[in-house]
């Protein structure tokens, strides 16, 4: 079987750096809004990329 990549795994990494970006530039103007925001997206993202995870490893076992 050939090694594909799993969208929702990228998809979550890709939130979980844009969520961190995005708290760090809420921290450092003081927006508490904007870092609870990229707090929101790196929350989603770890779930996103868990999910992925957890697809490949039932994709693999089958």
């Amino acid at each position: 079987m050939r090694n594909m990549v799993n969208k929702n795994h990228v998809a979550g990494l890709a939130k979980q750096v844009k969520g961190a970006v995005k708290q760090a530039v809420g921290k450092a103007t003081g927006n508490r809004r904007t870092q609870a925001e990229g707090m929101a997206d790196k929350v989603a993202g770890k779930v996103q990329k868990v999910y992925g995870d957890v697809k490949d490893k039932v994709r693999k076992a089958l």
